[in-house]
């Protein structure tokens, strides 16, 4: 049987990683596919075009479905702005599960400032997209998810209730209690 692929998708500094982190360590079996490791492998200079994107996005799906066909379980950590990349997961991935961090942008610009450890993603984006940088929700589009199987809004809610529920959600769908 083919492993289940999450998605977890939102802003930049919505969250993404602590909650693929916290996920994973109940189920440590999964393997957690980072955007921001993966683009420093495929492009080390990185410069965040659409052709960029494409690439990594296309990337990151190719190795998610090849790990579901092995029977692993995987996290998808990346924004994934725009809803074609996702609807490309959906529809090569039988065992696809999507979570939508859904959190303002206000936030996001707090916590992006705010947090010690970026798990790898660049620092001050936000700062660099008010001079141009294309960052999602600000000077890049970020296409909201029209039918996530979990939605977090993660503005009203704690780490630890968000990462509960996409847990709960991960049971359900790996049908372990």
């Amino acid at each position: 049987m083919s492993g289940l692929v999450i998605w977890i998708t939102g802003l930049p500094g919505s969250g993404k990683s602590t909650i693929a982190e916290g996920v994973k360590s109940s189920f440590p079996e999964c393997v957690v596919l980072r955007m921001d490791e993966l683009r420093k492998i495929l492009t080390p200079q990185p410069t965040y075009s659409e052709t960029e994107r494409e690439t990594v996005y296309r990337a990151i799906v190719y190795m998610a479905k090849t790990l579901s066909e092995l029977g692993h379980h995987v996290i998808i950590d990346a924004t994934g702005n725009l809803k074609r990349w996702r609807e490309l997961a959906r529809r090569f991935i039988p065992r696809y599960m999507e979570v939508y961090l859904k959190c303002s942008l206000k936030t996001c610009m707090e916590r992006e400032a705010l947090r010690l450890n970026s798990h790898g993603a660049p620092r001050d984006i936000y700062k660099k997209g008010l001079f141009g940088h294309p960052v999602p929700g600000l000077s890049a589009p970020y296409e909201e998810p029209d039918n996530p199987e979990v939605l977090i809004e993660i503005d009203n809610m704690s780490q630890e209730a968000a990462i509960a529920a996409v847990t709960k959600a991960t049971a359900r769908r790996t049908n372990q209690k």
